[in-house]
C-alpha cells in the first residue's frame, strides 16, 4: 500500500501502526495471532475501523493468547458477538478460534507459529494463499497478503523512501534475508 507512507505519518491510529509495527519482523505468536485476526476482521472494512477497535479485540480475545481463544466456547462466542466495541461477525469469531485451534496443532511440529511460517519462508504471494487456505480459515489473496506484509515475510509495507523503511530493513525481516 504505497500511499500508506504518505496518509499514516502523524495520523492517530495509522501513524503509531506505520511507525512501529507495519513490515517489521515479529518473533512472538500472540502478536502473530494479532496480526492475523485483525486482518481477517478488516475484511469489508476500512483498516482505519480496526485500528480504532484494537485495544478492544485485545481485551475480548484476551491479549491474543493463542491457548486461551483456541479454549473458546459457546458463552465466548457470545460475549465476543455481543461486544459492541469489536466487529461482531460471527464467521470471523468464528475464524479467529478455529485458527488459534489450528496454531496449537501447528506448533507440535513447528514449535511455534512463526517457526512455521519460517518453515514456508520464502514463497510467492500466490502460494502463500493456497497454504493459508488449505491451513486456516477466512484467508483470502489481500488478508494473506496483508498478514505477511505486515509481519515482514512480504516486501511492500513502506515505499524505500520512507524513513521507516531503513527501520524496518534494519530489523531483518524474512523478505529481505
Amino acid at each position: 500500500m504505497a500511499d500508506y507512507c504518505d496518509l499514516a505519518p502523524g495520523h492517530p491510529f495509522h501513524g503509531p501502526y506505520h511507525d512501529h509495527d507495519y513490515g517489521f519482523p515479529v518473533e512472538d505468536d500472540a502478536t502473530l495471532f494479532e496480526r492475523l485476526v485483525l486482518e481477517i476482521n478488516q475484511a469489508g472494512l476500512s483498516w482505519l475501523t480496526v485500528l480504532k477497535k484494537r485495544e478492544a479485540f485485545c481485551e475480548a480475545f484476551r491479549g491474543f493468547d493463542v491457548d486461551v481463544v483456541a479454549a473458546f466456547d459457546d458463552d465466548d462466542k457470545t460475549r465476543l458477538l455481543g461486544d459492541a466495541r469489536i466487529i461482531r461477525n460471527r464467521l470471523k469469531v468464528e475464524a479467529a478460534i478455529h485458527n488459534a485451534q489450528v496454531i496449537q496443532q501447528l506448533r507440535q511440529e513447528h514449535a511455534s507459529f512463526r517457526g512455521w511460517l519460517e518453515a514456508h519462508h520464502p514463497l510467492p504471494h500466490g502460494d502463500w494463499v493456497k497454504l493459508f487456505k488449505r491451513t486456516f480459515r477466512f484467508t483470502g489473496p489481500e488478508i494473506v497478503n496483508e498478514f505477511l506484509m505486515s509481519t515482514g515475510y512480504l516486501p511492500g509495507a513502506h515505499r524505500d523512501d520512507c524513513p521507516v523503511q531503513a527501520r524496518v530493513l534494519a530489523a531483518a525481516p524474512p523478505w529481505a534475508r
